[in-house]
């Protein structure tokens, strides 16, 4: 692109990453590599974000820009994913209904208006409220209140949630509709950050320059589709201050792209795209970063669209994808095929919940279609466009036509923002490539937001009220998923 042709003198080394998470996450959370002068500048490769206001982003380019100009009550431990409080100084609760969250004194927004109280429960009033069409809603649904703000049919009766209150300035107040013991995870959740009462005047016009309380601040406003620049703030409280003056996050819509400019000189973060690999890897040695998160990626079925009703055929797709060939073909064996939505990094993950499913099994998966009743016509694949999923989207539909005999397979491939509001508005087509990142060690926040319908990232129609009944009653009765919760779901799946 055009406006990086010119390489720039560094202070620092420029690294490569394997995984958005390892690279772009740390380097705009602040907390990547050794001090640097404050006059430095990294840039960081980036795409277009749905949004950048906490309460509306569900993509992982909004997300970490958000991360960077916010910080919620609650963060998540690397390592462990176990929640270590931020502004919070403390969140108690006798019977885990009614919550008391004590905030930290002295925190400013970038404007120099005081984080208090007040600003976490407009946020969240905000977030709850319907007609703010913010994607996270759901977060605020176990608040008392919340079919008053977010009815499902017909409009609000009011805009503040009841089950909410700023006791005082540093003190917050929720009640529960029905206990749930890891409500301080919630608070863990980006779209829980706070806003300064300028973002209720114009939430359009503030979403271009967000104006948040975290170790950067906006430079400028974002600029669609070219780059969003980030300054470092000199008045941040917390602990996780940031190793540069100014993080510029270019907007790529090819990774290939994003890629030469780093060879050129030009850009010092970036996902290296899966056919660089290995050549990457002997390339640049120690500035070739890779490290687990706890993401998986997918294929999603549209279960509101019929043809995928009978479990067979659902089955007979799985059994005819050989994960590991795609793995060990495509991304040179980084990955580990997965057989569970929840990744093994995630304490108190099943091995193998999946079983004889997730196992390649051409010649049953054959036998299993046929008994389903085949598949009739065009079978269209979905994923976004511009990103690094293109070789193993495409791989799997090869496995498709080998081992199923679908011969007729179109793709369909849209901009990544577009892309999630048409999954939200159920207009897939045909099956759908999907991806879950949790920054939680807890079980349950790679489950429940998949299959409790109206949870964030339910887009699939699945609907099975044994299942959500049980997440619901180990919310209720259990600390973890570990014991209680995963013998409620064994029968329920």
């Amino acid at each position: 692109m055009t406006r990086l042709a010119g390489a720039r003198r560094r202070t620092f080394r420029r690294a490569l990453a394997a995984t958005v998470a390892a690279a772009c996450g740390a380097v705009l959370a602040g907390c990547g590599g050794e001090e640097q002068p404050q006059t430095s500048t990294v840039s960081v490769q980036g795409t277009e974000p749905d949004s950048l206001i906490p309460g509306k982003t569900t993509a992982l380019a909004g997300i970490r820009i958000a991360k960077t100009l916010f910080t919620g009550l609650v963060a998540f431990e690397p390592k462990t994913g176990k929640p270590v409080n931020m502004m919070a100084e403390s969140i108690t609760s006798p019977d885990n209904v009614v919550w008391t969250i004590k905030v930290k004194p002295g925190w400013l927004f970038h404007n120099g208006e005081e984080v208090t109280a007040r600003s976490y429960v407009d946020a969240w009033n905000a977030l709850a409220y319907g007609p703010n069409a913010f994607v996270n809603t759901a977060y605020m649904e176990n608040v008392v209140g919340y079919e008053d703000v977010a009815p499902d049919d017909g409009k609000p009766t009011t805009k503040t949630l009841k089950g909410l209150r700023a006791v005082d300035d540093h003190t917050i107040e929720v009640k529960l509709k029905k206990p749930y013991n890891r409500f301080p995870t919630i608070l863990g959740h980006h779209s829980t950050a706070p806003l300064p009462k300028v973002a209720f005047d114009d939430l359009k016009a503030f979403e271009e320059r967000p104006i948040g309380n975290g170790p950067y601040r906006m430079a400028e406003d974002w600029q669609h589709d070219r780059k969003i620049t980030l300054k470092k703030y000199g008045k941040y409280t917390g602990s996780n201050k940031g190793s540069f003056a100014t993080i510029e996050v270019p907007i790529y819509s090819d990774e290939q792209t994003a890629f030469n400019d780093f060879k050129g000189g030009n850009l010092d973060v970036v996902t290296v795209p899966p056919s660089q690999y290995k050549s990457a890897k002997a390339e640049f040695g120690d500035r070739y970063l890779s490290a687990p998160i706890s993401m998986f990626s997918r294929m999603d079925f549209p279960l509101y669209d019929k043809r995928f009703d009978d479990v067979n055929l659902r089955r007979a797709f799985s059994m005819a994808i050989d994960r590991k060939q795609i793995i060990d073909s495509i991304f040179d064996g980084q990955f580990v095929p997965a057989t569970s939505i929840v990744p093994r990094t995630v304490p108190d993950h099943q091995a193998d919940p999946c079983g004889k499913y997730c196992a390649y099994d051409p010649a049953e998966a054959k036998r299993l279609l046929a008994e389903a009743g085949g598949w009739q016509g065009t079978l269209t694949i979905w994923n976004d466009s511009g990103g690094s999923n293109d070789d193993w989207v495409e791989a799997i539909a090869n496995n498709l036509r080998t081992n199923l005999g679908i011969k007729d397979i179109e793709f369909k491939r849209i901009p990544f923002a577009e892309y999630l509001q048409a999954q939200r508005d159920r207009k897939m087509t045909g099956i759908f490539r999907n991806s879950w990142l949790t920054d939680s060690g807890a079980l349950e926040q790679s489950i429940e937001p998949l299959v409790v319908p109206g949870a964030p990232g339910h887009r699939t129609g699945y609907d099975n009220p044994k299942v959500t009944a049980a997440i619901e009653d180990g919310n209720v009765t259990v600390d973890s998923l570990s014991n209680v919760r995963l013998e409620l779901l064994r029968p329920a799946r």
